[in-house]
């Protein structure tokens, strides 16, 4: 469960705009080398295409995405928005100077004490999505929240690869008393979710609670205000097969306030996230917006004290298939050559109009799939 897109709403929205079709991607429908990258979208492209959220599997080679920018220990606050590069698009893989990329909608700092991140969601802007510069692989996260607290306005902290490996911390709707944990593994969706509510919590709208996701190579714990809640093993989820359905490769934070209650989202996704979001709320009214905060985030990672000092990037290993990722940590630039070959090589105009049509579809629907 996370920021989903429409992908029937791409498609239609190319259509419309161009006669060119965008080629998909996907682990058994690889990239052209001509347009060598299987961006998060799933569309084939270069440049920004090539960054966050490139996915290795469906690019034309396991080399066509740019490096991973390595983990590093940091406790990040928002006194300022200094480290946050405000459109994605704009991030050149270095993550020396931005912390941060605004991937979709809007933030705002409160100017509360110590500084508070407000993220936006309007009718128009269709939520706000964050997410880190660099990636942790295995490590302890930890964000301090105030959730929504509006029926189909969903609050997100996650984790998630470029292979779709994701861990989850999610508040849906107007329950403001519980958390709710899940993972997922490559994007498989099983038919019974593996999503479990945590209750008892004081109001996660009024209070500021500490989620953490403690993720190492063999347990997964989720916490809440430093309260173990759930443990998952990596021995619980290796089947018959030998294979083990873990999250397993480096993964990016995400933050994120999204509208589940819209009329493109699925039906159980609607009933999930408490209904369809009423627009007329008299909070809606008064701020013109809906809001969660985030007070900070602090991140730890696993392989700190192992990595090599001059270690920059993650990358994907030669060996690399989709039952059996290998990771290596590498001193390969993550820094590519500037914004400027932004949505190119997705078949001339096609680029252009499959970048437009992904921002249009976030805009316009998410759905949980």
């Amino acid at each position: 469960m996370s920021f989903k897109l429409s992908i029937t709403l791409v498609l239609s929205l190319l259509a419309s705009l161009s006669a060119v079709s965008a080629q998909q991607c996907n682990v058994t429908s690889t990239c052209p080398s001509s347009a060598p990258c299987c961006s998060e979208f799933g569309f084939c492209g270069t440049g920004s295409f090539c960054l966050g959220g490139c996915n290795p599997l469906g690019s034309n080679s396991l080399t066509s995405c740019s490096p991973e920018p390595v983990c590093q220990n940091a406790n990040h606050t928002f006194a300022d928005f200094s480290r946050i590069l405000s459109n994605a698009t704009y991030f050149d893989g270095n993550a020396t100077k931005y912390d941060w990329v605004v991937n979709q909608g809007s933030i705002i700092n409160t100017n509360s004490s110590g500084g508070e991140l407000a993220m936006i969601l309007t009718q128009d802007n269709g939520g706000t999505r964050l997410s880190s510069t660099r990636y942790v692989h295995y490590g302890t996260i930890t964000a301090r929240i105030k959730t929504g607290r509006w029926g189909g306005v969903v609050t997100a902290f996650i984790t998630m690869s470029d292979i779709k490996d994701e861990i989850d911390w999610e508040f849906p709707g107007n329950q403001t008393t519980q958390g709710q944990s899940n993972y997922f593994w490559q994007g498989f969706v099983p038919q019974k979710t593996d999503g479990m509510v945590h209750g008892n919590l004081s109001d996660t709208f009024s209070n500021y609670h500490d989620y953490t996701i403690d993720w190492q190579q063999d347990t997964l714990t989720w916490l809440i205000d430093g309260q173990a809640v759930r443990t998952l093993k990596r021995s619980d989820v290796t089947g018959s097969d030998g294979v083990s359905r873990y999250p397993s490769t480096p993964s990016r934070i995400e933050l994120s306030l999204w509208p589940a209650g819209i009329n493109s989202s699925a039906p159980g996704t609607v009933e999930w996230a408490g209904g369809m979001i009423n627009w007329d709320d008299p909070d809606y009214k008064a701020a013109g917006h809906f809001y969660a905060l985030v007070s900070s985030v602090t991140v730890q990672c696993a392989d700190a004290g192992t990595n090599p000092p001059n270690a920059e990037s993650y990358v994907y290993g030669k060996n690399t298939s989709a039952f059996t990722p290998e990771i290596d940590v590498t001193n390969k630039t993550t820094v590519t050559n500037g914004a400027g070959a932004l949505f190119t090589g997705v078949g001339g105009a096609a680029g252009v109009w499959s970048a437009l049509a992904a921002g249009v579809a976030l805009a316009l629907g998410a759905v949980l799939v």
